[in-house]
């Protein structure tokens, strides 16, 4: 059924919306501030609609976080710890292979692989931990590393981030993940980020491995310092990044979780925060394919939810998810293929199992048979 819309401008957002024009920036800000929460919505579904039908994406994937050790100390992360804390851990090259060994048999299709920035880990231990996964898994997606993660390899080992990313591409990296934008204000960044890369520098470093036939995602982190005058603008420079590459596959709005972070006085984004980042990501982001709701974080009610204000995909299994965790979410390790089904179906949605460049991935009647078609 189709919402009254009161307001003029959005109505005028609605027309656009309906004859697939580009939104400015200030109906980006008219779209936060509305209290027509509904009728934003609407006019998200209607683009998710237009774009995918009914079918929402979801993947059988593992997460891998190498290590927690970081010298970013970020008062944004509770994941992060010094090398000095007896809390804080690293895995040897062989327990990677063997941990990743234990989503196989479900027959994952891909391997998420992000860490701490580590003091004493070289390029050439990722380098082998890469091939040793290719090796054992040839058949597993290697989604690996973030832009930060890029960066510092590059401080480290004094190489242009090309290089880094050519070496990385060379040992088995098949795509990237999109974590560590946070958000591209720097006023912002200088308070909860201020030893990661500038939001330019972010973008500067996707628009390189998006050049050398790199795809990967792209994120924002949001309900902490950030104004919404701040987040119109990270949506906009992905916008005009995609623009020129087209190398963004989804957009995963992460809403911030203060436990056992420096910034734990901030109160929690509730889901009225949730579905609306997830519905003006949509409207927004009209270059940009797919938009997630990301169960980890947003608890998988509230991304059924979603699915009817803009998302189209909720992720995958996961399984072993440590970073939200950390930060007192409370959604559990990972779910299996046949409850995101359920989530999918009950949501009056029809699932569809991808691989990580949305491939439809068709299963036999046992679900670690999979072929991938292309």
């Amino acid at each position: 059924m189709t919402p009254e819309f009161h307001d003029p401008r959005l109505l005028a957002i609605r027309s656009k919306v309906e004859g697939g024009q580009r939104l400015t920036p200030e109906e980006g800000l008219t779209l936060y501030r509305t209290p027509d929460l509904l009728g934003v919505g609407w006019m998200a579904n209607l683009v998710r609609e237009r774009l995918h039908g009914n079918t929402t994406y979801f993947n059988v994937n593992r997460h891998i976080n190498p290590t927690d050790v970081c010298v970013a100390s970020c008062k944004l992360c509770a994941f992060g710890k010094q090398k000095k804390d007896p809390k804080a851990y690293t895995m040897s090259l062989d327990e990677i292979w063997h941990r990743a060994g234990e989503g196989y048999r479900d027959a994952v299709t891909e391997f998420h692989i992000v860490g701490g920035l580590h003091p004493e880990l070289t390029l050439d231990w990722y380098c082998d931990m890469l091939r040793g996964l290719k090796e054992r898994y040839p058949r597993v997606h290697l989604k690996a590393f973030t832009m930060v993660e890029i960066g510092y390899f590059a401080q480290r080992t004094k190489l242009s981030t090309r290089e880094v990313l050519a070496k990385l591409k060379d040992a088995g990296v098949d795509s990237m993940p999109g974590g560590g934008a946070e958000v591209f204000s720097e006023r912002v960044r200088r308070i909860i980020c201020d030893h990661k890369l500038s939001g330019q520098q972010w973008l500067d470093t996707a628009r390189e491995a998006h050049q050398m036939g790199l795809l990967s995602n792209c994120t924002m982190l949001y309900g902490h310092l950030e104004t919404e005058e701040d987040r119109v603008d990270h949506l906009v420079k992905l916008r005009a990044l995609q623009d020129d590459t087209h190398g963004f596959q989804t957009f995963i709005p992460l809403a911030f979780h203060p436990d056992n972070t420096a910034l734990d006085h901030i109160p929690k984004t509730t889901g009225f925060n949730d579905v609306r980042e997830i519905a003006v990501a949509r409207l927004m982001l009209d270059n940009i394919p797919h938009i997630k709701a990301y169960w980890v974080m947003m608890t998988p009610k509230i991304a059924q939810i979603a699915l009817r204000f803009g998302a189209d995909d909720l992720d995958g299994t996961v399984v072993e998810e440590k970073i939200y965790r950390d930060a007192g979410g409370d959604t559990g390790g990972n779910l299996h293929r046949g409850e995101l089904l359920r989530l999918i179906r009950e949501a009056g949605r029809e699932p569809l199992e991808r691989d990580t460049l949305y491939h439809p991935v068709e299963r036999k009647e046992q679900e670690n048979v999979f072929t991938v078609l292309v």
